[in-house]
């Protein structure tokens, strides 16, 4: 079965920056789009990232763009999301996703989700 384990979560200064890793095993990593999302208290799931198999096209939500990047090693079956320049308001559990294709086209694409890892960011 796939799965889906989220590491690197935790807390950090606003301002500073994390990088949030996911390892996906149970089918071939190389061969889907792999996203990320995450969830505030009180408020619905929200996309925040993805990447295309390939790893060359990649999307943002318009309140990370610029400070996060999404990046994949497929030899390590992991993706990435660095976080920089973090706000008070980036605090949710973070989400790792995988799509059922090669190419990302929304989240009504995703097959397979992680647990999720906590991220709070103080002021």
């Amino acid at each position: 079965q796939v799965q889906l384990v989220e590491s690197g979560g935790g807390l950090v200064q606003a301002g500073g920056s994390l990088r949030l890793s996911c390892t996906v095993s149970g089918r071939t990593f190389s061969n889907y789009a792999m996203a990320w999302f995450r969830q505030a208290p009180g408020k619905e799931r929200e996309f925040v990232a993805a990447t295309s198999f390939t790893g060359r096209t990649t999307n943002y939500a318009g309140s990370v763009k610029g400070r996060f990047t999404i990046s994949r090693d497929n030899a390590k079956n992991t993706v990435y999301l660095q976080m920089n320049s973090l706000k008070p308001e980036d605090t949710a559990v973070y989400v790792c996703a995988q799509a059922g294709g090669a190419g990302w086209r929304g989240p009504e694409d995703v097959k397979y989700w992680g647990k999720g890892t906590q991220v709070t960011v103080s002021s």
